[in-house]
């Protein structure tokens, strides 16, 4: 249960009702991030055209490596919800149960390619409010992806940072969708420190 609940009689425009009954028939019940978002019809409506824009199947960055992505962004912020919800896309959409669990070393782990990894470092370096994107891993980008597909990497970036910071500020539990693990790995800075 997250920290604000909305009653069942709350009175979501008809168009949100409709998508509410969607999400019962695919996934047994209603989201509960999509019902704290529709609050704000407007807010959700636009929140659900940037998601649409940025996972689209022309995108230049694949399908899984969008997944690790989000996944790696949620872990960091804490948002077991949408660790969940992503874990179980990436599933989907390829990913291995192993490099799930192995996304918090992804640095040190021979599961990753090098584009992965970069990709990684990169959304990792931009989710970190301690951290500033240096020139270096633009460079080491470029070697993966051209100029649009870093802006579609950094736009992914943003709106998983948005989604999840939302989500896990509300307090917003996972749903089950995914039996593994939401813990994300201590900055490398703090577990030096110990």
């Amino acid at each position: 249960m997250s920290y604000i609940e909305t009653p069942a009689d709350f009175p979501y425009p008809w168009y949100l009702r409709l998508m509410f009954r969607r999400q019962r028939r695919r996934y047994g019940h209603e989201l509960e991030p999509v019902r704290l978002w529709a609050r704000m019809p407007a807010a959700f409506l636009a929140m659900s055209a940037m998601y649409r824009a940025l996972d689209h199947r022309s995108s230049p960055i694949e399908p899984a490596l969008r997944s690790l992505v989000q996944v790696r962004v949620s872990q960091i912020n804490g948002c077991d919800f949408c660790v969940d919800l992503n874990s179980f896309l990436g599933l989907g959409r390829g990913i291995v149960e192993g490099k799930l669990r192995a996304l918090p070393q992804f640095e040190d782990s021979a599961l990753f390619t090098e584009r992965e990894k970069t990709a990684l470092a990169y959304a990792e370096t931009a989710t970190r409010s301690d951290r500033r994107v240096a020139e270096q891993l633009i460079l080491q980008l470029r070697k993966h992806f051209d100029d649009h597909a870093i802006v579609e990497l950094a736009a992914l970036i943003a709106y998983q940072n948005m989604s999840s910071k939302f989500n896990a500020a509300l307090g917003v539990p996972a749903h089950g969708f995914c039996s593994l693990p939401a813990q994300a790995s201590p900055p490398k800075k703090a577990a030096r420190e110990k």
